[in-house]
């Protein structure tokens, strides 16, 4: 009977392990139950993802550069190469960047200013001095923008006033009128030409998009003289 009764307990233990165990606690007459079994809840994982998207290491901000267009608009009403009016010309632009770089600038402009057209050779007064090969034309000009020495068109700082000083950048030139012609005062028994003559003229200009110093000195080719260009005698029978 007592071996009856302990395999009865045996089972009964095991019958127990596998239910689930409720206790119930009495507060005044309110009761709660706690189940024996333990639910396992998995907390969700969370991987937070950056705010911004790095760009490859390769990868290069596109920079966009202004430059002057190739030919100005004042350049559709000549065929030289400089202007001497420009209505796009950007006079308040570069009274404002020459009063910011005043000194620097009258350093530049001090270097180019001592040249003395004057001193150039003018025409006489009566042909009976002297006469040319070669007829001409002289003006004194003040050119707003021409072609430099490698072909690019720039402005120049011309008629400008900054701090009580107006800037301006007169040049002789001196043109032939019929180059490539034979020279009119030499006998045809000469082979002879009109050849036009060029010097190369230092000017103050301006680069609109020079963010650091938009002031430079460059050179520009004008036109100097009108040569007679002369051959070799000949003796036509």
């Amino acid at each position: 009977m007592a071996m009856r009764f302990m395999v009865l307990l045996a089972v009964l233990a095991t019958a127990l392990t596998d239910q689930s165990s409720h206790v119930r606690v009495s507060h005044g007459g309110s009761s709660v139950a706690y189940s024996g079994h333990h639910t396992h809840h998995h907390r969700p994982s969370y991987h937070p993802q950056p705010s911004y998207h790095p760009q490859p290491a390769s990868y290069h901000e596109p920079q966009h550069k202004h430059e002057e267009p190739e030919v100005p608009a004042c350049a559709a009403n000549t065929t030289k190469p400089w202007c001497l009016e420009d209505p796009e010309y950007p006079t308040y632009e570069i009274k404002h960047a020459a009063e910011y770089h005043y000194k620097k600038v009258l350093s530049l402009y001090a270097d180019v200013a001592d040249l003395n057209t004057e001193l150039s050779v003018a025409r006489p007064n009566t042909l009976e001095e002297e006469t040319y090969l070669c007829p001409s034309e002289t003006a004194y000009v003040r050119p707003l923008r021409a072609q430099n020495t490698v072909g690019k068109w720039r402005i120049i700082v011309n008629n400008v006033d900054v701090h009580y000083e107006t800037l301006t950048q007169t040049t002789r030139i001196e043109e032939c009128l019929t180059s490539g012609e034979a020279c009119p005062k030499v006998p045809d028994c000469y082979e002879s030409k009109c050849l036009q003559k060029s010097i190369y003229h230092r000017f103050l200009v301006y680069d609109p998009y020079d963010q650091y110093l938009p002031f430079a000195i460059e050179s520009f080719k004008l036109p100097a003289s009108c040569a007679c260009l002369l051959g070799a005698y000949t003796i036509d029978h």
